[in-house]
């Protein structure tokens, strides 16, 4: 079923319950049906993908225990085969490669599919988010459980929260980039924060203990420089309020709010070429003094994921999208997107959680136990005739 997360999938498999073929096969039923419309996929590897679940039912039936057997696995554009390595290592089937924007525009909210425009699942006439805009429409749409990004800006995070999935960028450096800049970093999308555990324990071969909850944390609407609209403020707001009231964060009342530089000048100028960095130096490690400090009082920091609900396809006009989200390609911290709710355009939104330098395990505990003491506020279907996710 296209409900199932990877978990569930990997142990049906290793059980015999399943065959990783079947599996596979499934899932490119789905989007062979789906991706006409949504417009996710570059292309799709059938035959290769069946090959490969066949090798790990074969695996299996040896007596290997895969911790992603016959999961199938979406990666980011044509290069993003590179990353998936440890994924096949652990028994993920790669079905294809998703969409990332075309040429002809400096916004990066947005993708271009093999069928054209990629569209998002709660409504055709919005964008998904991007760049890694495939991956989030098929992980929302159901077609595969995981899909991987890449985020330099928001890349990851923001279609997370426009398409109502779960969103993680780790913590810039600690995988190899092929970004100059060392702004960005890999990252994975995924239905639940379960599924984006498995991804995080199997790419970084760890598995320590969780920390103990609640997590202090730190709310800010705007971080001092950006003036989000009030909806998705309003949702993220709410969002903190149920993961108070789970048990899973507390509230930390820090003397000064928390006030950061604006990174976006300084992120402009580190992308381009020939451009003094002198000041960008200046704003990021001005930044990292007043994170330091925050994250010397709390677990965590809490904002909106994006400034806004999803733009249409014309472009998201004068607002920066990424306008809550470049902070922290800047100082390198890792952030994760959890679904918030849906705004009055039936479009979802989502809650950023920051954490400081190689503690995704603080991000991943809190929305785990968030999602299993039900306060995570997933996006229920819209009734029948709008544009929903192409579950099933």
């Amino acid at each position: 079923m296209s409900g199932d997360g990877a978990r569930e999938i990997a142990d049906a498999v290793c059980a015999g319950a399943r065959r990783a073929v079947d599996v596979v096969a499934g899932s490119l039923a789905r989007i062979e049906r789906a991706d006409p419309v949504l417009c996710a996929f570059l292309d799709v590897r059938d035959e290769e993908a069946l090959r490969r679940a066949a090798e790990v039912d074969a695996r299996v039936a040896a007596g290997e225990r895969l911790p992603l057997a016959g999961v199938p696995v979406a990666v980011k554009g044509r290069r993003g085969l590179r990353a998936a390595e440890p994924l096949l290592a652990a028994g993920a089937v790669v079905v294809g490669a998703t969409s990332v924007p075309g040429p002809g525009t400096p916004w990066q909210t947005w993708g271009l599919g093999a069928h054209g425009r990629t569209v998002n699942p709660w409504r055709a006439d919005r964008t998904p988010g991007g760049s890694s805009a495939g991956a989030a429409v098929a992980v929302a749409a159901g077609l595969v459980p995981l899909a991987t990004g890449a985020d330099g800006a928001g890349s990851v995070r923001i279609p997370a929260a426009w398409c109502g999935v779960t969103g993680l960028k780790v913590t810039g450096g600690r995988f190899p980039s092929g970004d100059r800049t060392g702004l960005a970093a890999p990252g994975i999308l995924a239905r639940t924060a379960a599924d984006a555990g498995l991804w995080w324990r199997v790419v970084s071969a760890r598995d320590a203990p969780p920390p103990r909850l609640p997590l202090t944390a730190v709310w800010s609407p705007g971080l001092g420089f950006a003036s989000p609209d009030p909806e998705p403020v309003a949702l993220a707001r709410a969002a903190v309020g149920r993961l108070v009231a789970a048990g899973v964060v507390r509230l930390a009342r820090p003397p000064v709010r928390p006030s950061l530089l604006d990174p976006g000048p300084a992120w402009l100028t580190l992308r381009t070429p020939g451009a003094d960095p002198g000041d960008a130096h200046r704003v990021r490690a001005a930044n990292d003094a007043r994170l330091r400090d925050l994250f010397s009082r709390a677990d965590l920091l809490l904002t909106p994921t994006a400034p806004t609900a999803p733009h249409g396809h014309d472009g998201p006009g004068d607002t920066y999208s990424t306008a809550l989200t470049w902070a922290f390609n800047l100082g390198g911290h890792p952030a994760l997107s959890i679904p918030a709710g849906v705004g009055t355009d039936g479009c979802p939104a989502g809650l950023q959680l920051v954490a400081p330098h190689d503690r995704e395990d603080l991000l991943l505990t809190v929305a785990e136990e968030a999602e299993r003491r039900g306060a995570v506020e997933r996006p229920r279907a819209p009734s029948r005739g709008e544009t929903r996710p192409l579950d099933g």
